[in-house]
């Protein structure tokens, strides 16, 4: 028996997850803590967060991590990102990734689809666009099998391309992430980190800046930061009374035109109204 087939089936929660916690690999004490700190989905490092010397420690402490009750049955989705392909970690990265546990592999540094292709696991995959030349490699990388989301790994991105800042000069970049998963029929992709931690305000403004643009989730460095980024993905309480009245005035025009706060419901402002309604029936059921 190949050892794919020990890898862990697709995990539906990973479709709709806004906040992804990064851990370090070679800090087994902290992954349980991870996994019972809110956020949707816990990404253990080890790639940039262990020194180079720590990295076989680092894999041992995940196995071991793995093989007890908690390991087995985490409380959320626990990915690995792996070093990448070319780093001389990476299969024995991969073949840790065919244990049971393991949601789905974050691929750094994805540049082309043999990268993709040589995750040759069948847990989903979701590969982290830091370059340049991944960037080119979009509707390649997109369409390689077992992709399910994108992640954005801004500050990398920010280093290979020279850019200096974060909002209007990675707009277009971040816009054309966010269309090449659509197109690629893909789930909405996964904003980078916001280095400060001190406080919400920042790591809240970079995710409803993400959320507008059309990325589904973001990544974090600290728990500190998932009730700011799970605030910012789901709809506010001003957004869900305007969509139950929207949904209120449609159901009572029976088909007739209908306004509501003076303007308008055609069919795009009434699918809106009834996404906001059920991303809050999610809500409502965490």
């Amino acid at each position: 028996m190949s050892t794919a087939a020990h890898a862990a089936p697709p995990d539906a929660r990973l479709a709709l997850a806004h906040s992804f916690l990064f851990v370090p690999g070679d800090r087994p004490e902290r992954y349980a803590k991870a996994c019972a700190s809110g956020a949707d989905a816990v990404i253990i490092d080890l790639e940039d967060a262990v020194a180079p010397a720590d990295k076989g420690a680092a894999r041992d402490a995940l196995a071991n991590w793995l093989d007890s009750a908690e390991g087995r049955a985490p409380h959320v989705p626990v990915l690995v990102r792996v070093n990448c392909v070319h780093s001389g970690c990476f299969g024995d990265d991969l073949i840790l990734c065919h244990r049971p546990g393991i949601a789905g592999i974050v691929l750094p540094k994805a540049e082309r689809v043999a990268d993709v292709a040589s995750a040759s696991s069948s847990a989903p995959l979701f590969p982290l666009i830091e370059t340049a030349l991944g960037f080119a490699n979009l509707s390649q990388i997109t369409a390689a099998p077992r992709v399910q989301r994108l992640l954005f790994g801004a500050l990398d991105f920010q280093l290979d391309m020279g850019i200096h800042g974060d909002r209007d000069e990675l707009l277009f970049f971040r816009s054309q992430i966010v269309l090449a998963s659509r197109l690629a029929g893909l789930h909405a992709p996964v904003d980078g980190v916001t280095l400060d931690i001190g406080e919400d305000g920042p790591t809240e403004d970079d995710a409803r800046y993400a959320h507008r643009l059309g990325f589904g989730g973001k990544l974090c460095v600290h728990p500190g930061q998932l009730d700011a980024v799970n605030r910012a993905f789901l709809p506010s309480a001003d957004e869900v009374a305007w969509a139950r009245r929207v949904l209120a005035a449609a159901e009572g025009a029976r088909g007739a035109a209908v306004a509501v706060d003076g303007k308008m419901i055609d069919k795009p402002v009434l699918l809106l109204a009834q996404r906001i309604a059920s991303e809050a029936a999610r809500k409502s059921m965490h």
